[in-house]
């Protein structure tokens, strides 16, 4: 029997290579005669850099950038094995989690570090950057990260403008006069799983603008902002992205990538699963074995698991999860395909043991998954 391993990561415990590997011995210690094919994964969000890297022996690049505030930070990136693909986290050098809670003011963050990480995957050499959005401090729409691409912002006088949200609604002008042109040269894909369009009550200020800061005074000038660069861009570039679902994606940031960039937004999972040809893998094996930190009735909605679940269902083979814990609406990850799913932890633990005692727990459990395997072939 042939099993393909695609877990997610484990948040605070284990990465997605090392949830599979945990499985993997489990297993071999439950039912002798198995093979496997480990395929790490990820959603898009935290972890999808690692995940592409491990899953396509690719590499890390550690690169200084520019943070929220304009404070030089070291970040990263990945590189696909082929050296053809860079993977991106926003977060590594625009999110939220890089500022303490009194530092967050969306009127003034910016998303430039983002564009630094691209340029340098541009100076590698690569045809294809993949973009995860999630966990912004940033409501500049993508202006930050244009403007680390040679992109200018100028209001009626012809004055840049500052960086950063607040200053949007000054805006009358964009000069790409030195923009990267190597850009038209690589495809774009950015991982975003939502459907919120730049602006408006469902817009990027609105939604998020709160939890990065804004207070509801910042929230209005953030809106009328993106409103005027929305116009602006509709002006200058000819690219429409006021209404387009998944524009006000991390403060505007999937707008901005779909106006300088040319963009194309997809859900984070299947990004993955075509990174790492998860399709292909999943044909030639038998069973396929899944998991993540914490299965609820999330977990349906664009989470790892789910997006295994589809590709095994295409293909006609089952499916078993692995996860840390289950909550409330667990079970309905049998309507997608998931066959049963079981926990590794055994009793409540503190956030703070779970690096230690995860590992082990883990394995344990996928010891148990193949024991049952074994009696059902015994049937």
């Amino acid at each position: 029997m042939k099993i393909c391993i695609a877990p997610d990561s484990f948040k605070g415990s284990l990465t997605a290579m090392q949830a599979a590997e945990c499985i993997e011995k489990g297993m071999k210690k439950g039912m002798k005669g198995l093979k496997f094919v480990k395929v790490p994964m990820a959603d898009g969000g935290e972890g999808t850099v690692q995940a592409i890297v491990d899953a396509t022996g690719g590499k890390i690049v550690k690169k200084l950038v520019t943070d929220p505030l304009g404070r030089r930070i070291r970040s990263s990136l990945g590189v696909s094995g082929d050296g053809t693909t860079a993977v991106i986290e926003m977060a590594a050098a625009s999110g939220l989690a890089l500022l303490k809670p009194g530092e967050r003011n969306p009127m003034v963050t910016s998303t430039r570090g983002t564009g630094e990480l691209i340029r340098a995957a541009l100076d590698l050499g690569v045809k294809h950057i993949l973009v995860g959005i999630g966990g912004s401090a940033t409501n500049d729409g993508g202006t930050g990260m244009a403007r680390a691409l040679g992109a200018r912002f100028l209001d009626r006088r012809g004055k840049e403008i500052l960086e950063g949200g607040g200053s949007l609604r000054n805006l009358a002008g964009i000069d790409m006069g030195a923009f990267d042109q190597r850009i038209k040269d690589v495809t774009f894909e950015v991982a975003c799983d939502v459907t919120n369009p730049l602006c408006g009550p469902q817009g990027a200020a609105s939604v998020y603008g709160p939890q990065k800061g804004a207070t509801p005074v910042m929230v209005r000038e953030l809106d009328n902002g993106l409103k005027n660069l929305a116009e602006v861009i509709v002006d200058h570039l000819k690219v429409k992205i006021a209404n387009v679902p998944g524009s006000g994606a991390a403060g505007g940031l999937g707008g901005g990538l779909m106006a300088f960039c040319g963009a194309k937004l997809r859900a984070g999972v299947d990004i993955v699963i075509d990174s790492v040809g998860l399709n292909s893998i999943v044909k030639t094996c038998d069973l396929v074995v899944t998991g993540e930190g914490r299965m609820d009735g999330q977990t349906i909605y664009g989470k790892t698991a789910s997006g295994v679940a589809k590709v095994a269902k295409k293909n006609k083979k089952p499916v078993i999860a692995i996860c840390g814990s289950a909550g409330d609406g667990a079970d309905k990850v049998h309507a997608i395909g998931i066959g049963a799913y079981f926990t590794a932890l055994q009793e409540p633990l503190a956030e703070e043991e779970l690096p230690a005692k995860g590992p082990a727990l883990l394995e344990a459990c996928a010891c148990e998954v193949a024991r049952l395997i074994a009696i059902g072939k015994k049937l």
